[in-house]
């Protein structure tokens, strides 16, 4: 197995919601598909984020739906600076995220704060002094 990410596939409420949201902070569309509005793909920088309603996302893999709370992972956008995770931050909340922690110094040496999507999704924004992962 190549070690890499193709696609990551968020279960969420509402597509078009999601896809207004996603699409409003810039992420390109690469496909609308499937009746009814089931489905929209995005293609980032080496991978794609793909939208899903999630009933229908835990029925493709078999697994049972469950109810909300941390769903046990989060998503991470690197820039090159404290002060573009502070724009970015704020943009995300700007078109309707919710903030959960808001950017400060890190453990870690670097930089980062914390964004809900509207499906409850977490994003960390965050600069790194040492790792270009921009």
């Amino acid at each position: 197995m190549k070690p890499k990410i193709s696609i990551i596939t968020l279960g969420v409420k509402s597509v078009p919601k999601a896809r207004a949201f996603y699409e409003s902070l810039g992420f390109p569309l690469e496909i609308e598909g499937a009746p009814g509005d089931d489905f929209a793909l995005f293609k980032l920088e080496g991978t794609r984020l793909a939208l899903f309603p999630k009933d229908k996302l835990a029925e493709d893999a078999a697994v049972p739906r469950r109810g909300s709370g941390f769903p046990g992972f989060t998503l991470a956008h690197n820039v090159a600076s404290k002060k573009n995770v502070d724009a970015v931050v704020a943009e995300a909340a700007r078109r309707g995220a919710k903030v959960t922690k808001k950017p400060r110094d890190t453990f870690w040496g670097g930089y980062s704060g914390y964004f809900q999507d509207p499906d409850g999704f977490l994003w960390e924004v965050a600069w790194h002094p040492s790792i270009d992962l921009t």
